[in-house]
């Protein structure tokens, strides 16, 4: 079983950056694909971002493409995810998730296993 904890939301300008952190406990942290999902109210979870167990691949949603990186310190046990040129459509609370597979379903919430509480992100305009 994982735990997951995010951290590094907060309020910021459009244009603006933020790095977001999801800390993971247990020893098999790199047995798993990462990824971020963001979801704002009354909409469902949307996926951002993914990357391999070794960190050498990632997938983006195509709205953050060239503006979001994810990235892991399998030593750290952590995950990122480097939010820059924000702009007020990424308003969301910030999920990171956690599944084996790197396969089909990579891109649906329900496929993945494990979930923090969320990190608020806010970017005025």
């Amino acid at each position: 079983q994982v735990q997951l904890v995010e951290s590094g939301g907060g309020l910021v300008q459009a244009g603006g950056s933020l790095r977001l952190s999801c800390a993971a406990s247990g020893r098999t942290f790199s047995s798993y694909v990462m990824g971020w999902f963001r979801q704002v109210p009354g909409k469902e979870r949307a996926f951002v971002a993914a990357i391999t167990w070794s960190g050498a691949g990632t997938f983006y949603a195509d709205s953050v493409k060239g503006r979001f990186t994810i990235s892991r310190d399998n030593a750290k046990n952590t995950v990122y995810l480097q939010v820059n040129s924000l702009k007020p459509e990424d308003t969301a609370v910030y999920y990171c998730a956690a599944r084996k597979s790197w396969v089909a379903g990579l891109l649906r919430s329900s496929e993945y296993d494990y979930w923090g509480q969320g990190t608020q992100v806010t970017v005025s305009s």
